[in-house]
């Protein structure tokens, strides 16, 4: 079983976003006030912490150095089983992985590790999540 780490909203695109303690996932739609909030594929963008151990020695520092562009950062579960499809219970929501990273932005600056090892996704079933709550990964 994996923990929330971290929840971050942003309400503009291309800006930093703002932590907070919780949120509100909306069935269908995303993170409550979240600029990428709509129907698509990409209404979650996960980070897996363990995912820093492959970043390269040359990106680290950039990296480092002002978050990933997710907004939920969680740590325990390997990221071998952060399969797509996969389904994740994060606190009282649930979330199905779309994608793994974004090609189009692969080799860019600090966004360089969410575009290769981020997970995004769809709200299944909205709910509260909570900075230390449970992640549980469905193998079905």
């Amino acid at each position: 079983m994996g923990k929330v780490l971290s929840i971050y909203v942003g309400k503009v695109r291309g800006i930093e976003k703002t932590k907070v303690d919780s949120v509100k996932l909306i069935e269908g739609w995303g993170l409550e006030g979240d600029a990428h909030g709509g129907d698509w594929d990409r209404q979650v963008s996960i980070f897996p912490i363990e995912a820093l151990e492959k970043v390269p020695a040359d990106k680290k520092d950039e990296v480092l150095q002002g978050g990933f562009s997710e907004n939920i950062v969680i740590s325990g579960i390997p990221l071998e089983d952060l399969a797509v499809n996969k389904r994740l219970k994060i606190g009282e929501a649930l979330i199905q992985i779309i994608y793994i990273g974004k090609e189009e932005l692969k080799e860019t600056g600090r966004n360089y590790i969410v575009s290769r090892e981020g997970r995004f996704g769809r709200v299944i079933s909205g709910g509260r999540v909570k900075t230390k709550d449970n992640v549980q990964l469905f193998l079905e």
